[in-house]
């Protein structure tokens, strides 16, 4: 063995031994017939990994250990064509070329996007082999696969056969920046401060943030049990605008906090989502006044053709000339919502769309988690999910762009009829012959995301590990995805015929981990400059140090900070067990023995056979704590414990091992007598115990060590999990 453990020699030729021999595709062992299956979250397919991703290695622990428990065990691969992420992405690239997406054909700009996708996605691949993630590469998918595409497609026709997805024209949280809408979950808030501008109404004030939208005001409200405003329910008021007089109802509605500024605001339902519900109450109409581009339309007057902050200060000055403002506070701190991606503020703007009813389907997906056919880890994570689930708005599914998978619905030039297929495209319509057109929009990532593990395995022709043993990803996608995929799961597997809720869930538990932020505990963004490759870590401290400080002093759900003398600290951990396997071949070469694999239950028995004078108490004391770290680690695992198995492995390894044991075999190594023998088995078998255990976390040093000292017919990764029984 060399005298430093040199990673770089090591894990390319091992990585490509394993996937030659096709250790990671599902076989029975050990005659275990149980079967474990998981699904890697897809990664984006537009850009490379960053160093978040290698928290996939808590899926590779659970599949490591799995496989050597003798399951049938799947780790299915894929990519996700994450729709305006990556057209984002593209048409950043465009730009600095001096070009848009406007400059090509919608087919032509859909190739392009897909040649950049695929030659990004190898290298995408190779970060994860690079990891040593055992994936079954033979099975891996890619959300525009035409068989995953042609699932998500009888999907979205059966939502729509069963009334569960309608088409209405309804507010919609808009990016006119972007030129797409988006669904609650991809807007963020945040607060800002702004002025609230107090209004002269006619004999009423009222308080707002955004007086450029009152050219589409349908009426004033005030709290029912406002005593001030009693006597104006009901009435029609005139008052004094920038462009002339008019008159407004005011009605009463509970929406109205008394509270704020003056228990007086203005109902704008093309421009505010309470308001747009208000609306729909007391049967307001829509009078939407600002563009998809951003601009006010002709219904501003004067103000038409200016974006709507430079309408703001415009329409504020004229009211001060007017004398319409009472006064403005300018200190007044609110949370608006902005584009996840440009962080542009969103705009309410009426828009038809196609929606999924949530209601009927968020019921059986709480259920599942009440009534624990779900289980989700850690418990403190349900409250969340289920909150979520209690107050889900019905999901706008479409998105204005040409990456994606586009919706399979046509609409009759002549009649306006909507027709929704199985992809099978229409010319016809059914109702007056007329031409039918195909909705330009694509659908939300998350819906054909949503059916993952289902589409997956129906495709690849492993329904048999559905449900999925386990769904691990980061909290962060809990209500994003994970939700999603429990009730988009349940609904198909009930479409498909099965009435067990256990066999319709897509998962039997989901385990969920935290962030990894920056060495300043910041968010890694790309826009911060922050982000970092998890090769260049792997080049520098190896993929076992990686893998073990990521689970190491971590417990699962919370953030960590990436740490640097974490990482350094686990590359001399590995280095410390390259050190430990030198010392025994060292004892083995010099004393010509030969090093023993004894379980357990032979340890056992070799302790039980020999007195005293033929074993040393430290051997004995090395067994009893064997037999205990391997019923440690096992049951730790089981309950997806990672940070604690990772702590009592490296405790054990370096201060029970290597400081307390190796330091005591020396005395009975130099004999050369029996005891000496026994203790060289000891040592050797209750380190190749300790390999085992290890091998899930550090899986390159463990499987080096263990084809040079012990150099069986079979690798270290499908060698049996050390039993107690």
């Amino acid at each position: 063995m060399d005298k430093v453990y040199n990673n770089k020699s090591v894990e390319e030729r091992i990585y490509k031994n394993w996937e030659e021999k096709g250790y990671f595709n599902p076989r029975e062992r050990f005659g275990n017939r149980e079967k474990f299956s998981i699904i890697l979250p897809p990664p984006n397919a537009n850009a490379p990994l960053h160093f978040g991703h290698a928290m996939y290695v808590i899926e590779d622990i659970l599949t490591r250990f799995n496989r050597m428990l003798g399951k049938k065990t799947l780790w299915l691969p894929g990519a996700d064509h994450a729709g305006f992420e990556t057209q984002f992405v593209y048409e950043k690239k465009l730009q600095e070329k001096g070009k848009s997406r406007f400059d090509y054909e919608r087919e032509e700009l859909y190739e392009m996007i897909m040649d950049y996708v695929q030659n990004n996605r190898k290298g995408m691949e190779d970060q994860l082999r690079r990891l040593g993630f055992s994936l079954d590469w033979e099975k891996k998918k890619f959300t525009l696969d035409e068989d995953i595409i042609k699932i998500v497609y009888k999907t979205f026709k059966w939502l729509y056969d069963d009334g569960l997805v309608y088409r209405q024209k309804r507010l919609v949280n808009y990016c006119t920046f972007d030129g797409t809408g988006f669904s609650d979950l991809e807007v963020l808030y945040e607060e800002r401060k702004n002025p609230l501008y107090y209004i002269k109404y006619g004999p009423l004030v009222l308080a707002t943030t955004r007086p450029e939208t009152k050219f589409g005001d349908t009426a004033i409200a005030v709290n029912p049990d406002d005593k001030r405003y009693k006597k104006y329910i009901g009435k029609e008021i005139e008052i004094e605008t920038v462009l002339g007089k008019a008159k407004i109802k005011v009605i009463a509605d509970k929406m109205v906090d008394p509270e704020f500024g003056t228990g007086v605001v203005k109902i704008t339902p093309a421009h505010d989502f309470n308001d747009f519900e208000a609306g729909q109450r007391h049967n307001l109409p829509m009078v939407q006044v600002i563009n998809f581009d951003g601009k006010m339309n002709e219904k501003a007057g004067k103000f038409e053709g200016l974006y709507v902050r430079q309408a703001r200060k415009a329409v504020v000055d004229e009211m001060q000339k007017k004398g319409l403002i009472d006064h403005i506070d300018e200190n007044y701190v609110h949370r608006i919502g902005v584009c996840y991606k440009c962080k542009n503020p969103i705009e309410p703007l009426p828009m038809e769309q196609w929606f999924v009813k949530m209601e009927p389907l968020a019921r059986k997906a709480m259920e599942t988690v009440k009534n624990k056919d779900i289980r989700i880890y850690p418990e403190n994570f349900n409250k969340l999910y289920l909150q979520f689930l209690e107050g889900i708005r019905d999901w706008n599914i479409s998105r204005q762009i040409i990456w994606g998978i586009r919706i399979p619905a046509y609409k009759c030039e002549n009649c306006g009829e909507w027709e929704v297929t199985e992809g099978e495209p229409r010319e016809k319509c059914g109702k007056c012959s007329g031409k039918m057109v195909q909705d330009s929009d694509t659908f939300d990532t998350w819906f054909s995301s949503g059916q993952w593990p289902y589409a997956t395995l129906k495709t690849t022709g492993g329904l048999e590990y559905y449900p999925t043993s386990v769904m691990e990803t980061g909290y962060d996608i809990l209500r994003w995805w994970v939700a999603r995929m429990v009730m988009l799961g349940i609904y198909i597997q009930e479409k498909e015929g099965v009435k067990d809720i256990k066999k319709q869930i897509p998962f039997k538990d989901v385990v969920l981990h935290g962030l990894v932020n920056d060495p300043l505990g910041k968010k890694m963004s790309k826009s911060k400059g922050n982000v970092i490759n998890p090769l260049e870590l792997v080049d520098q401290y190896g993929a076992d140090a990686v893998r073990f400080a990521l689970v190491y002093g971590t417990a699962l759900g919370n953030d960590q900070s990436l740490s640097y003398p974490k990482l350094e600290a686990m590359r001399k951990f590995t280095n410390k067990l390259w050190n430990m396997a030198r010392f025994i071949e060292f004892q083995k070469n010099e004393k010509e023995l030969k090093v023993a694999e004894l379980s357990i239950q032979e340890l056992r028995v070799l302790s039980k056979k020999h007195g005293e004078k033929d074993m040393w108490q430290s051997d004995r004391s090395m067994i009893e704590k064997t037999e205990k770290i391997t019923a440690e680690i096992t049951r730790l695992l089981n309950n997806y414990d990672f940070n604690h198995s990772a702590q009592n492995l490296y405790d054990f390894a370096w201060h029970e091992f290597a400081d307390i044991y190796i330091e005591e075999s020396k005395k009975s190594l130099n004999n050369n007598d029996d005891a000496s023998r026994h203790t060289f088995d000891v040592l050797t078998s209750s380190f190749l115990i300790l390999l085992k255990l290890l091998h899930p976390f550090m899986p390159f040093v463990t499987e080096e060590i263990y084809d040079l000292l012990y150099g069986g017919e079979e690798d270290l990764i499908i060698s049996k999990w050390p039993s107690l029984e």
